[in-house]
């Protein structure tokens, strides 16, 4: 197979091209590097510097590779940069999104695979539930919206077009090369940290020094696989990626300090906008797919944190 995957220099779209290079895929990365690395990149795919709200470039690429799947995991993927610039938030995941989509229905793509949210999408999950894909989308910030509008896209070209798509409304998606400068990686701005001596934060939950909010934390291994599955069996429609599981902050921050064997100074902040207190997912759907969750939390933070130490040492953080 000819895949394209855009984002591909990112954390998500990096593993996901080293595993569609695995299994013996031609493999074009687009990426404008504002958030992704070179040293993501792998030197068997082709890689093509560009902005996806280039018009005109995304097409040209894709007429001249002519892919048959498209990965779209290129995003403004900040819920805190979205309140303050949705404007920004709405160029590059709307508009640039379209630009990659329409060039996608232009070319014949075989399967359209779109990186949504989980974790934003349906706002506040309460105490004891789990959102499944039924539930109406509830933004609560500019970059929910964005993903949300996008998947009505999906729907509508799906419909009118024929394009076949499926829509992964990912958890917290965490692992190695998670990029630890923004705000989007708590994982990997924690083990950071750590590795560094610096003190951590915890933003409020409910109310400011409690354990902060809850998440489903989900490895990226298990989003690669939802991502090969879903262009496998040419999966329609809308799929949550996630555990099921909720964990706080504070578990996170301390199943990272044990598995580093450290004692961080932990300082506690007011909630941010945009921020959710409880987003936990129904994964069921995917399950009844074939896909199972195969690194669960504990395991999978201590290797996500032991990596992280690697590369600390190793002077790549």
């Amino acid at each position: 197979m000819r895949a394209i995957v855009t984002g591909g220099a990112g954390f998500i779209g990096s593993h996901l091209v080293d595993a569609l290079i695995e299994r013996g895929d031609e493999v074009l990365v687009l990426d404008d590097l504002s958030t992704g690395s070179e040293a993501n990149l792998n030197p068997k795919a082709e890689f093509r510097k560009l902005d996806i709200r280039d018009r005109e470039g995304v097409f040209r690429v894709f007429r001249e590779f002519s892919p048959e799947l498209v990965f779209h995991q290129a995003a403004q993927a900040s819920v805190s940069v979205s309140v303050k610039e949705p404007a920004y938030d709405a160029e590059v995941n709307l508009m640039g999104g379209l630009n990659v989509l329409e060039a996608a229905k232009e070319v014949g793509v075989r399967h359209f695979v779109f990186a949504s949210t989980g974790g934003a999408i349906y706002g506040e999950v309460p105490e004891g539930e789990r959102a499944s894909e039924g539930w109406p989308p509830r933004p609560k910030s500019p970059y929910a919206a964005s993903k949300a509008g996008f998947e009505y896209y999906l729907v509508v070209f799906n419909a009118e077009f024929g394009l076949p798509y499926t829509s992964l409304r990912y958890g917290n998606v965490y692992g190695p090369r998670q990029n630890p400068h923004g705000e989007a990686g708590v994982v990997a701005i924690f083990a950071t940290r750590i590795l560094r001596g610096e003190p951590v934060v915890v933003f409020a939950g409910e109310t400011l020094g409690d354990a902060g909010g809850i998440r489903d934390y989900i490895h990226v291994a298990d989003v690669v696989a939802a991502n090969l599955l879903a262009a496998e069996k040419g999966l329609t429609g809308v799929y949550n990626v996630g555990t099921g599981e909720g964990h706080t902050t504070e578990e996170v921050l301390w199943a990272i300090a044990g598995a580093l064997g450290a004692e961080p100074e932990v300082k506690y902040a007011e909630r941010r906008p945009g921020d959710l207190y409880r987003s936990v997912l129904d994964p069921t759907k995917l399950e009844g797919e074939g896909w199972r969750v195969t690194k669960p939390f504990d395991e999978g933070i201590a290797e996500t944190a032991l990596a992280f130490r690697e590369a600390f040492l190793a002077g790549r953080l």
